[in-house]
């Protein structure tokens, strides 16, 4: 049985998914995309907004959308102060956060514009963060300032530091909902979203579809695990913490290797919200590969403490001991991580300590707030991310896109690696994306 999502779906109260329907699936399409996270929801829609005289498919292998990294990230709307200038994480990254305002403003979706502080603690950061500042600056990102510590009082009262770069057009808002709303555009745009449907095969055939009159207009055949096939002229992959593989699927590389990492967040007890107003970050140890802990405002009014990363036994797995052994072997065994491990042992072992014993975490997050303890926090959510390494364990921070080899590959795109800030970012990804799909395929 196939699930295919209705309308009422995407729009239902506070984001849940609704009314799931069964229908006769179209004998074939023009496109199918597979995954239904935000890059996948976001690409869907750009396409199908360029091309509306086209049938497309949407593929998700969950019961829901956009319920893994979409669903499971720290809502932050970036601004792009940190990559490297010219690049096209920063280029997509400032252009993203001003298409996601446009848009939550079009759309009706909330947001806060509640800005961001990257605090220097020590004299030795003050070096760093003047180099953000002026990397900030050359990535075009708005009202970026540097402030002293009258300054950091004055936005964040709670906060202590000796400088900061202070960035309001730093947002939050919900992006599993902004998904959602993108997955809408796609189906009120006569695009098909099925659910359910784990992608197990992609392949030529050598026949047309039954009662088809069109000859092999449609030669791709996609498969899912139970047996069901969907027939279509051209596949684009957007597949998260599983892009990889599905890659694979169709002949390529390996590399480069997914590999998930866990981040556990703690939550401010409600009756100590007052402490945070905005997002507030430590200024980057460029000897480690993540940004560290931060406070981060929700939506909801919570406020979050945290990521640190960890190696995540299991690619979806969210909670400590979750476990698959084929994800774990899988990650252990590829000389890329092995290599990041060991340059890195000692931030790693770090990393672990603080995701168990949270009072180490804690005493981390006391150089910004001292007011804050231990009887404030409780444990929170965690999410994983997909972070893509090359064999010499480097974190690949570009897009990688893939095809495979043979005729498939003539009709296959796979988004092999989407960096973040992919929410941020996502409006502006599926304009790449798409102009990419045009440049290869004749749609």
């Amino acid at each position: 049985m196939i699930r295919i999502l209705s309308g009422v779906s995407f729009k239902a109260a506070g984001g849940l998914l609704k009314d799931i329907k069964t229908r006769q699936l179209h004998s074939a399409y023009d496109v199918a995309v597979v995954g239904a996270g935000i890059v996948g929801l976001a690409t869907a829609r750009e396409l199908i907004l360029r091309h509306p005289s086209l049938s497309f498919i949407l593929l998700e292998k969950e019961k829901e959308l956009a319920v893994h990294q979409s669903g499971h990230n720290s809502g932050v709307i970036h601004s792009g102060i940190y990559y490297t200038p010219g690049s096209l994480k920063a280029r997509l990254c400032v252009r993203g956060a001003t298409l996601a305002y446009e848009y939550c403003e079009k759309k009706g979706l909330p947001y806060k514009r509640c800005g961001k502080l990257i605090v220097a603690v020590e004299q030795e950061e003050i070096p760093r963060l003047k180099a953000l500042y002026e990397r900030g600056t050359k990535n075009n990102v708005r009202d970026l300032s540097i402030v002293d510590a009258k300054g950091i009082r004055e936005r964040e009262p709670y906060c202590r530091g000796i400088m900061a770069l202070d960035s309001p057009y730093t947002g939050i808002v919900d992006w599993r909902m902004v998904a959602l709303s993108y997955g809408a555009d796609f189906e009120e745009a006569s695009g098909t979203v099925v659910t359910e449907y784990e992608v197990n095969d992609i392949s030529m055939v050598k026949e047309s579809p039954v009662g088809s009159t069109e000859g092999m207009k449609y030669p791709l055949a996609v498969r899912d695990r139970q047996g069901n096939e969907v027939r279509c002229r051209y596949v684009l992959t957007c597949g998260g913490l599983y892009s990889d593989r599905l890659s694979q699927i169709s002949g390529c590389s390996r590399e480069p290797r997914i590999v998930p990492f866990r981040g556990d967040y703690l939550v401010l007890k409600p009756e100590k919200n007052y402490l945070v107003k905005g997002n507030i970050y430590p200024v980057p140890d460029p000897r480690f590969p993540f940004l560290g802990v931060h406070f981060t405002p929700r939506m909801d009014g919570s406020i979050w403490l945290g990521p640190n990363a960890v190696l995540a036994f299991k690619r979806e797995g969210y909670k400590m001991y979750d476990f698959n052994a084929q994800d774990f072997a899988d990650a252990l065994s590829f000389r890329g991580l092995q290599k990041l491990i060991l340059r890195n042992i000692t931030y790693g072992v770090g990393e672990m300590y603080r995701g168990v014993f949270i009072g180490a975490q804690v005493k981390v997050l006391q150089k910004y707030i001292p007011e804050l303890s231990l009887s404030d926090v409780i444990r929170g959510p965690t999410g994983v991310r997909a972070q893509a390494l090359d064999r010499d364990g480097n974190l690949v921070d570009d897009f990688v896109f893939d095809g495979g080899v043979g005729d498939v590959g003539s009709r296959v795109l796979h988004v092999r690696n989407a960096p973040s800030p992919a929410a941020t970012s996502s409006l502006a990804i599926a304009e790449m994306i798409a102009d990419e799909v045009e440049s290869r395929f004749a749609l």
